[in-house]
């Protein structure tokens, strides 16, 4: 279960006051220890890190006991699938739930559960009392936990420092999370060796214990009192699906990770056994291993900023999946530590480098309203794409060898980059996503209430019917922004009776949706509607129906003159 303050939580979803400076005032000093002089942020990066640190003993333990238990390819890549299927399964819900509840208790009950969790299997396994299936069911709670609190991690970090120290914080946290994930498998496999089997599961058990402590101390400012009711849960899911799928730059991203991930988590999934039966070695060389995996990362995210500003993110993207091609051949034809070291290096910063920019392309496309949904969709797909991608590569190991799996997912991996191309990187950076607030509250002769609803919008439009084409072509544009506001039917009609007479139709649920979608609208949506209203001949007509509802009175009892009951209606 992996910690992170925000480590690419783009560029913040909450200002605290110190980050809204007067307008004639100087430029606040800078710290003398710059973000470290955060306490919060010191505090809880410590804490993050020595969780890291256990998490990757964990992997590492519980990776090599597999392979003790049952050597079976399958079984063997089953572990990583216990991990990312729970993420998979339930980081979109929790991405909606981060967005409507305190951060802060979210994170303290899940890190008590997964605490309850790790200690009680790190008993087990003292009294060796472990199955794989046991290993398999501990694993994937621990993963549920994971995916439970992964996108409120995300969004801690701007909670915690000002906007001016929100770069300095997510690179610090970086390196951090790298290093530890350096640190925790090399110590893992050679404690494993010293100490026995069951030491990395106390340690990652202990290790969860920081994080609680860590978080009951801390107290985050207050966040902004939004005048509407929080969404329910299974609305702000839909709500985060259909923004996704009408969101052009987004969905690139997620085109990318379908056909990078699969192929790159051969070597994460079968990395037990290439040390094990393909090198016949032991713990310590796959902690080594894996160790090795974390410097790579670190190596690279020192130099990526400034390789992307030279080169770009999809150049960039391209050489880290050449890298990633390289490192699976590597792997495949390795048979001493030293070719293996290698491929682990070349792994490890080839993953970082299409992780961060596949990430942050993710977050560039996202207004803040919707941020941890949209993460949690990318880290669905992420997911996803790793589990089914572990499965058919431990499978195909089973039946044709380690070697012809990691081959076969090598020729995948450079295909898709080809195939993908034209699906572009961190398109969504250059709009201008912060709310326009430009739609005027309707004003309405009696109260619609918040619930009522479905809400019909009308916006009737009157242009030259020279201008029809370009015309269309923008209101497919302005539809794709209703649809990932909050609207679930939206359509544009043209009258044959009145030319250049066209009529916008949209549908949401309630009057409450109405009111979620005028605040959603964003600065690049308003310049669209604008080139829409520049072919108008006069001004556009804009009314709103909302659906009757039925006046039920209650019944009441009358008597016929002959005295017979009747009911009736009012």
């Amino acid at each position: 279960m992996e910690h992170t303050l925000g480590h690419t939580a783009g560029d913040g979803t909450h200002l605290n006051n110190e980050s809204i400076a007067e307008p004639n005032a100087s430029p606040p000093a800078k710290p003398r220890w710059g973000v470290f002089a955060n306490t919060a942020f010191t505090v809880i990066l410590v804490a993050s890190a020595v969780s890291t640190v256990g998490d990757a003993m964990f992997d590492t333990g519980s990776s090599w006991l597999m392979t003790s238990l049952n050597p079976d390819p399958l079984m063997v890549s089953a572990v990583q699938i216990a991990i990312t299927l729970p993420m998979f399964l339930l980081t979109l819900p929790a991405g909606a739930i981060s967005d409507i509840v305190d951060l802060r208790k979210l994170l303290i009950v899940v890190q008590v559960f997964v605490a309850i969790v790790a200690f009680g299997f790190a008993a087990a396994i003292w009294l060796n009392w472990h199955t794989p299936a046991l290993l398999l069911t501990v694993t994937f709670l621990l993963g549920a936990g994971g995916a439970l609190a992964a996108p409120a991690w995300q969004l801690i970090a701007p909670m915690i420092v000002p906007r001016r120290e929100l770069a300095n914080a997510i690179a610090v946290n970086s390196a951090s999370y790298n290093l530890s994930r350096a640190i925790g498998p090399a110590i893992g496999g050679l404690s494993i060796g010293a100490f026995g089997i069951d030491f990395p599961f106390w340690i990652n058990a202990l290790s969860f214990l920081a994080i609680v402590a860590a978080l009951v101390w801390w107290r985050p400012p207050p966040r902004e009192v939004d005048t509407l009711p929080a969404e329910r849960l299974m609305n702000a899911v839909r709500t985060g699906l259909r923004y996704a799928a009408n969101n052009r730059d987004l969905d690139s991203t997620l085109i990318r990770a379908i056909v990078f991930f699969p192929f790159a988590c051969s070597y994460s999934a079968l990395l037990p056994l290439i040390a094990r039966t393909q090198m016949h070695s032991g713990p310590e060389v796959f902690g080594a291993l894996m160790g090795v995996i974390g410097l790579g990362s670190i190596a690279a995210s020192f130099g990526l900023r400034k390789l992307t500003e030279r080169l770009g993110p999809d150049s960039i993207a391209a050489a880290g999946t050449i890298g990633m091609v390289v490192a699976l051949v590597l792997f495949a034809a390795a048979r001493e530590p030293f070719v293996a070291v290698a491929a682990s290096f070349i792994a490890g910063a080839s993953s970082i480098i299409v992780m961060i920019t596949l990430f942050m392309s993710a977050q560039v496309a996202l207004p803040d309203w919707v941020r941890g949904r949209g993460l949690a969709v990318f880290l669905t797909v992420y997911f996803g794409a790793v589990t089914l991608g572990s499965a058919v590569w431990g499978k195909l190991a089973s039946l044709e060898g380690i070697p012809a799996a990691l081959y076969v997912s090598a020729g995948g991996a450079l295909l898709g980059m080809v195939v993908t191309w034209r699906w572009k990187l961190q398109t969504g950076a250059a709009h201008d996503l912060a709310p326009s607030l430009h739609w005027r509250k309707p004003s309405f002769v009696y109260r619609a209430e918040n619930d009522q609803g479905p809400v019909l919008v009308t916006v009737e439009y009157l242009i030259d019917t020279k201008d029809r084409e370009p015309f269309l072509a923008l209101m497919q544009e302005i539809g794709s922004q209703r649809k990932r506001d909050g609207v679930y039917a939206w359509n544009v009609f043209e009258d044959p009776t009145t030319a250049g007479r066209i009529v916008e139709t949209c549908l949401l649920q309630s009057m409450l949706e109405y009111e979620y979608a005028r605040k959603r609208v964003t600065n690049a949506d308003r310049l669209i509607e604008e080139q829409a209203h520049r072919f108008q001949k006069e001004p556009r007509k804009v009314s709103f129906l909302v659906a009757a509802k039925r006046i039920r009175r209650p019944w009441r009892k009358l008597h016929s003159p002959r005295g017979a009951e009747i009911t009736e209606s009012e």
